[in-house]
């Protein structure tokens, strides 16, 4: 049986009977998955994605498929082989065929019904790049520790928003689109006013990306710190020598107000590390934290040494709790930059996530709590299941560890919840979302609330879904990676992240073959924003693309994201349970 082959010529058809289920369908309990809006939030309700008079269901029939707005259509390609090198319009990515798990039949192209097409979103990061407990000053030892680029995430996540909006269905079968997932690290510096602007980003408003004082930039790139790139400084810092360019009124405009149009697809929310903890890692008082995050000091750069050695605690997990990072503040207090103190820069406690997915303001397309519901509130639970269509559920989990630490685990409580659920929906088929891939789920630290409850890893996770034929996919992010790997039954599937190059998300459709097997298709696709640039263009568009630009050369950054073709765009084979 081979591993791959190309699928160029194998474009997917919806059949008869899939066409009239879709467009007979008129209630939330009839017809097949194509015909269904993704779930309430409650677990196992279903909610119509448009409705008419009476609650009757407006259907939306299946598209020709199109790879329009896709990587199978084209992908942003650097030009030159060194220095800081401009993007382009590029070759397409091919859609390969992976039939690890069980072969492939001839035909089936012919025979597909399909059950399920939404779009995952991941890593998004929204930052604020003048927080006072941004980790800028890594970047003395590790390049990476700060992104040049990191001014302009809301207008990156408009113009990602803008292209899910533009897409005509699945690209490979064409079937309506139901609902959008993002699967954590939607913030970055886990802040009140991030987490704002993530859900005006996803419902659609106007979002000044600025704080502290609002007439001037109070950070690290108009420091004068040659660490730093300064757009519009004459200073030859580390990043002109790299040939990054000098853009004059680009702070102004990274500051500028954002018009997000807002996603037409109700969409769904997994919460992730940089969510949940202090840059991601540190499970650091909340009065420690919040009083510097919304404080006047801002640490800007440290000696090479210092970072090396704090960047190397963190890997390694010895300082979940931030003792060792609350130590370095302390040595540098007379080292740090005094910027305008900003409350809205308080972090947000998991009850303060539940309650402004909750809020009325926050519904945008739905479905209400986007997930997340009462209960959760109530419970102090972040992992919910939800109906995405008549034989397909959707689980979230709550991959992170109050603990402290950027790896993940499951809770005792949640993996006791999941295995019930796995077993009440033993008739549907299940797609598992989280933020964290089954590899990092390997830290154990207690959970501060619940210290009496022991830590899952991701083996025991595997194991469970292998018991469970009907789970089809484990969709996460996290690495910023693109990776897809056989799990024996099931297919685990990590996408790229939006902060980092390449700046994706990810199209899936799942689809009945009816020959014994099913197919899950995932398609790639960048941001509507134009892979040209024009540094003269400082647009809300004009911003996007050069986002994109700017992430691929950003120093330190790693160019093997987009993972190898097998890993992007492709057709992956399951047996039908």
């Amino acid at each position: 049986m081979s591993r791959i082959r190309s699928a160029a010529a194998a474009v997917a058809h919806l059949d008869r009977r899939t066409f009239l289920a879709a467009t007979a369908a008129t209630g939330a309990t009839a017809g097949l998955g194509l015909a269904f809006g993704p779930g309430s939030g409650s677990a196992d309700a279903t909610q119509p994605a448009t409705a008419g008079a009476a609650g009757r269901r407006v259907v939306q029939a299946p598209a020709a498929p199109s790879t329009a707005g896709t990587t199978l259509e084209t992908f942003s390609a650097a030009q030159g082989a060194t220095g800081y090198r401009r993007l382009a319009d590029g070759p397409a990515w091919t859609r390969e065929v992976r039939t690890e798990i069980t072969g492939a039949k001839g035909g089936r192209e012919d025979r597909r019904t399909a059950l399920a097409s939404f779009v995952q979103l991941t890593d998004l990061h929204l930052t604020d790049v003048q927080h006072p407990m941004r980790y800028e000053f890594l970047r003395s030892g590790r390049a990476g520790a700060w992104r040049p680029h990191e001014a302009l995430t809301i207008a990156g996540v408009a113009s990602l928003i803008e292209r899910i909006n533009g897409l005509r269905g699945g690209p490979a079968t064409g079937a309506p689109l139901s609902f959008v997932m993002t699967t954590g690290d939607n913030t970055d510096n886990n802040a009140k006013i991030e987490l704002d602007w993530f859900l005006a980003a996803m419902n659609g408003g106007r979002i000044t990306p600025n704080t502290g004082d609002p007439r001037h930039y109070e950070g690290v790139q108009n420091s004068g710190l040659k660490e730093f790139w300064h757009p519009e400084d004459a200073l030859r810092d580390a990043d002109k020598k790299l040939g990054f360019p000098r853009i004059d009124g680009f702070l102004k405009a990274a500051l500028r107000t954002v018009n997000s149009p807002g996603l037409r697809l109700p969409w769904y929310s997994t919460i992730g590390n940089h969510d949940d903890l202090a840059g991601g890692v540190y499970s650091l008082g909340h009065t420690y934290y919040a009083d510097f995050a919304t404080g006047k000091r801002k640490l800007e750069i440290i000696p090479a040494d210092d970072a090396e050695r704090l960047f190397k605690g963190t890997r390694v997990g010895d300082d979940p709790k931030g003792v060792q990072m609350k130590a370095l503040l302390d040595a540098h207090a007379k080292d740090m930059r005094t910027v305008t103190p900003d409350e809205r820069r308080a972090p947000f406690t998991q009850t303060e996530y539940l309650a402004a997915h909750l809020a009325p303001a926050a519904t945008g397309p739905g479905p209400v709590g986007h997930g997340y519901t009462k209960d959760n509130l109530e419970q102090g639970t972040l992992y919910y299941s939800f109906r995405v269509s008549e034989n397909v559920i959707g689980i979230s989990l709550d991959t992170t560890d109050p603990g402290g630490h950027y790896t993940g685990s499951l809770g005792t409580a949640q993996l006791r919840w999941l295995e019930r659920t796995l077993k009440a929906h033993k008739d549907d088929y299940v797609i598992v979302f989280s933020h964290h891939y089954s590899r990092s789920l390997d830290n154990m630290n207690r959970d501060p609330g619940r210290p009496g409850e022991a830590r899952h890893g991701g083996d025991e996770v595997v194991a469970l879904f292998q018991r469970h034929p009907k789970v089809l996919a484990w969709i996460n992010g996290h690495s910023h990676k693109n990776e897809i790997t056989p799990r024996g039954t099931f297919w685990e599937i990590t996408t790229a992240s939006h902060v980092d190059f390449p700046q994706l998300a990810r199209v899936f459709e799942v689809v009945d073959n009816h020959d014994g097997t099913i197919s899950l298709f995932t398609t790639l696709i960048e941001s509507a924003a134009p892979h040209r640039t024009d540094f003269s263009d400082l647009s809300q568009t004009g911003l996007a693309a050069l986002y994109r630009e700017l992430s691929f050369n950003a120093p330190g950054a790693s160019q093997k994201l987009a993972g190898d073709a097998t890993d992007r765009n492709t057709e992956l084979l399951l047996r039908k349970p």
